[in-house]
């Protein structure tokens, strides 16, 4: 993963200070590209750990068409909790309680998952039941039956809904190419943090690519990544610093160990990653 490590590179280098709706100022450059050949290995990063189970969590519940985080809590898939707690903490029921707590009563409580864990109509949705149009399913049948289709797109961004989103799609719009029996998706990132997202973005449409050629009968390709605002947060830079002075191993390899009828069936299990062996883990805040 090179090619990740020369995009810390460039941002560092070529980056300049901005200002953002978080309060946390980040090193900015606008429009990249990276391409990763997954037919030869699964693209998860060794220069520090990535928790794969999260990336495979939160895809599922994309697929699922479920914007409510229950789902990903009950899977120890915290990365979405931010964004309903900073939410709950605006409620008059808010009662001092931690992100920890909050995503323990999201667990436990039914009731209190549905009031406070939906994000609105965010990934799941658009995917899913784009004004009443599934794209996902769409797009599967049109690579089955006319692959050399310029028009093999799904997009999260539907302006009519962003106000309702505790988060605008930052990955925003997916294409995928057949050719010669392989399945390439190349993502538009609109908005990308490079540190804490990144990582999980480019493991994450690899995935869904995997998941996608199945369906259609054809092998992964290229996963090509296309980002707009791309950026390291100001407090993420000694991480970057120390995960650049380390060096890539060998990838890993994806084994998809069952294929459900529908999609939306998939659970957990059902991925293994083999060979991974990653340098330890770096944390670091994110910014909501």
């Amino acid at each position: 993963m090179k090619q990740y490590l020369t995009l810390l590179q460039y941002i560092l280098t070529n980056g300049k200070l901005k200002h953002n709706r978080t309060g946390i100022d980040t090193i900015s450059t606008f429009g990249y590209q990276t391409s990763y050949d997954i037919s030869e290995y699964f693209p998860l990063l060794t220069t520090k750990k990535v928790n794969y189970k999260a990336i495979i969590a939160e895809l599922l519940w994309f697929i699922k068409g479920d914007t409510n985080i229950k789902y990903l809590v009950d899977n120890n898939c915290n990365i979405w909790n931010d964004w309903p707690y900073d939410t709950y903490k605006k409620s008059p029921n808010y009662q001092g309680e931690s992100l920890q707590e909050f995503a323990k009563k999201i667990k436990e409580d039914p009731e209190f998952a549905k009031k406070y864990g939906n994000l609105g109509p965010v990934y799941g949705k658009q995917w899913r039941n784009f004004n009443g149009y599934d794209q996902l399913k769409w797009v599967i049948n049109e690579i089955k039956t006319n692959p050399d289709s310029r028009r093999l797109i799904v997009s999260a961004w539907n302006p009519n809904d962003v106000s309702k989103m505790a988060l605008p799609p930052c990955h925003s719009l997916f294409q995928f190419y057949v050719q010669d029996g392989k399945l390439s998706c190349q993502l538009y990132q609109r908005s990308a943090d490079v540190f804490l997202g990144v990582p999980f973005n480019i493991a994450s449409y690899s995935l869904l690519t995997y998941i996608i050629a199945k369906y259609t009968g054809l092998k992964p390709g290229k996963f090509i990544h296309t980002f707009g605002d791309l950026h390291i947060y100001i407090n993420h830079i000694e991480q970057v610093k120390t995960q650049l002075q380390r060096t890539p191993k060998k990838l890993p390899k994806l084994i998809i160990k069952r294929i459900p009828e529908r999609i939306e069936d998939f659970e957990i299990d059902d991925f293994e990653i083999v060979d991974y062996d990653p340098e330890p883990a770096i944390k670091a805040e994110v910014a909501v």
